[in-house]
């Protein structure tokens, strides 16, 4: 499966690219966000790419994050949901937003997306809300970074996850501590901060 293409803006559409890898024009289904982050034609460019195979169609996807395409994965595992609405719905909100609207079950949120209804929408939280604090987050909370495995937020998360709180709430709790305390805050004081968030 091609997992990821790099090479040179050809062209672009309202939803798709045209990426030119050694001399092989890849067509690319991409949501808005991944779209402008693409550059200008001729640029140099990366995608991380899914490959979806149905019986009379082949579609390459697109993402200019490993982490959008995690969410894409998810998001079509989701009765109701195809690529088209996946990709309507990462156009809307970023993953850091897509991660909170699950975690809080804020259906209204993912609703904003073209094509979504209420049904819809609340399917999507309610199936998500519990992987949610597990997906990676370009975003994160309120446009705080939830920062890679290995990191203190991370041990954070996972120090919260040991004292029982779910995976949704100690992400989100530890993305607002470290919006507050800064990206150079220690384990310890994430853990204090995000302890408090948690339980308000």
């Amino acid at each position: 499966m091609i997992a990821k293409l790099k090479g040179l803006l050809d062209e672009t559409g309202t939803d798709w690219a045209v990426i030119d890898v050694a001399g092989v024009g890849y067509l690319v289904h991409c949501s808005a966000k991944t779209l402008s982050a693409l550059g200008e034609r001729g640029e140099a460019c990366t995608l991380y790419t899914d490959l979806q195979v149905s019986e009379n169609d082949m579609r390459l996807l697109g993402f200019a994050e490993a982490g959008e395409r995690d969410w894409f994965r998810l998001l079509t595992q989701v009765q109701g949901v195809g690529s088209k609405v996946a990709l309507a719905i990462l156009s809307a909100l970023s993953a850091g937003e897509l991660q909170a609207a699950c975690a809080n079950g804020d259906a209204a949120m993912v609703a904003r997306a073209n094509g979504v209804g209420p049904k819809l929408a609340g399917r999507i939280v309610n199936e998500l809300k519990d992987k949610a604090g597990g997906m990676p987050s370009s975003g994160g909370v309120a446009g705080v970074a939830i920062t890679p495995a290995g990191s203190n937020s991370a041990d954070a998360v996972s120090a919260l996850e040991n004292l029982g709180f779910k995976p949704a709430v100690a992400a989100r709790a530890v993305a607002l501590a470290q919006g507050e305390l800064g990206d150079g805050a220690s384990e310890s004081d994430l853990i204090r901060v995000a302890l408090k968030r948690a339980a308000g």
